[in-house]
């Protein structure tokens, strides 16, 4: 009888221990926190720290009764230097959940679904653009230089057809037999003819063959060039060229330093710009200094909505998923906790109140 009375008293500490929310040792006590401002996961405002990230961090130390001390770094690497060095305990920000990170730190389960996305310079449909800026650079694209570049051949073959057609025609278009000033005479009505219509037209009668055939031409060529002027000021000029994670193999990005972001851009082949903060990292957009800047989508969202509103766009849509999460170091007790509250909160709502709030959920 003693025996079975000690075996179901174990049986029933060891339930205990499994199903308690929150051992002793993990719960009252003060807790240092690594974190980074990075809108609108983490915030400061009013020399307090607000956001995403800490409206959830601060639920769950709530219900954990933890005391929370938060240590802010410059960057993503930087962080995790602190839960590295035992500075902090954990790590809360935009934290991605990466296979690299997990053989030296421990994740707690996803806090949020994202994915990089990228953004450039511009207001998009809605913004503003500068006609002459347009024009400029319409007019000294690669693609005007090269069809330019057409045209002149295009222009060389029949003024040299005219020119020795009408060189002694009298009464012609070529007031000279001599190649120099003749020549000029040709490439003139040549490209005269080519762009709109001659005033002259030639005298002999195979040059006025060569002459219909020649303003034929100029309308299928006249044609083609605006239609493919059209389509290079709507995606280089009103676009930037940029539409998704293939246009940015050789282009200039700006991204933060250890990123995941930053090693993407490499797999990419992009010219890789990395700072220290994603702020740099849009100013370095502004002043024209890259092409883009690709970072975590709701990052990249809040700020094109927000402080970049009609300065800044996004392009394309997630390209690279990834979740974010709340970083431990290895056999840390706390990290079973926190996973628990997390799904309670979950289960009773409060993540979706606090997700609701910061992305405009409905």
């Amino acid at each position: 009888m003693l025996i079975a009375i000690g075996r179901l008293a174990a049986t029933l500490w060891l339930a205990v221990m499994i199903v308690s929310p929150a051992p002793a040792e993990t719960v009252g006590r003060d807790i240092m926190v690594a974190t980074r401002i990075l809108p609108p996961l983490v915030i400061e405002k009013d020399g307090a720290l607000t956001g995403f990230s800490i409206e959830l961090w601060n639920a769950i130390a709530a219900r954990l009764k933890l005391k929370v001390d938060y240590r802010p770094a410059p960057n993503v690497g930087a962080l995790l230097e602190e839960v590295r060095s035992n500075r902090t305990e954990i790590g809360v920000a935009a934290i991605s959940i990466t296979s690299v990170r997990e053989v030296e730190f421990e994740f707690s389960q996803p806090i949020l679904n994202a994915g990089l996305q990228i953004m450039i310079r511009g207001g998009g449909r809605d913004g503003d653009s500068n006609p002459l800026s347009d024009i400029l650079g319409l007019l000294f694209s690669k693609t005007s230089l090269v069809w330019l570049g057409v045209a002149l051949l295009l222009i060389l073959i029949p003024a040299h057809i005219i020119w020795f057609l009408e060189r002694r025609q009298d009464s012609g278009i070529i007031p000279s037999d001599k190649y120099i000033p003749g020549i000029f005479y040709g490439m003139y009505w040549s490209a005269a003819t080519l762009a709109t219509q001659a005033e002259n037209q030639p005298r002999q009668w195979l040059a006025r063959v060569v002459a219909l055939f020649w303003m034929f031409t100029g309308i299928v060529f006249v044609a083609l060039y605006t239609a493919q002027l059209a389509a290079t000021l709507t995606v280089q000029q009103i676009q930037g060229g940029i539409n998704g994670p293939d246009d940015l193999v050789g282009r200039k990005v700006a991204t933060t330093k250890g990123s995941t972001a930053a090693a993407a851009l490499r797999e990419l082949r992009a010219q890789v710009t990395e700072v220290s903060r994603i702020e740099d990292a849009y100013q370095a957009l502004h002043d024209r200094e890259v092409d883009a800047v690709v970072f975590d989508s709701p990052v990249l969202l809040y700020y094109a909505a927000n402080e970049g509103k009609g300065r800044a766009y996004m392009v394309g849509g997630q390209f690279r998923k990834e979740d974010y999460g709340i970083v431990f170091r290895p056999g840390n007790p706390l990290r079973r906790q926190v996973n628990a509250t997390l799904l309670q909160l979950r289960e009773d709502g409060t993540y979706q109140q606090i997700y609701d709030r910061w992305f405009g959920g409905k």
